[in-house]
């Protein structure tokens, strides 16, 4: 499969890019080769290996959701600078 100018300037005008002529040019010539390189890619002997999504083990990371008990009020309250009526007091923000 070859890919024209005229693909690059389509694409282009797609992704709303302005290229120059020698960008449309130097990306026809990079498109092209990596065209090739997939269809080298295509031709090679892939039976017997297994699909992969991964190339590293999978480990999971998060710890089991536990419910455990939580602070008290008073322990939660114990070193706010201001409360009131069992809350933490904060400044007025809002006019």
């Amino acid at each position: 499969m070859a890919i024209t100018r005229e693909d690059v300037v389509h694409v282009a005008g797609l992704a709303r890019l302005a290229l120059t002529e020698e960008e449309v040019e130097l990306y026809t010539a990079q498109l092209q080769r990596i065209l090739e390189y997939v269809e080298k890619l295509s031709g090679v002997d892939t039976r017997g290996v297994e699909p992969t999504t991964y190339t590293v083990p999978m480990v999971e990371v998060m710890r089991d959701d536990v419910v455990e008990g939580s602070l008290k009020p008073e322990e939660a309250l114990r070193n706010a600078p201001e409360k009131d009526r069992g809350c933490f007091k904060v400044p007025k923000i809002i006019e």
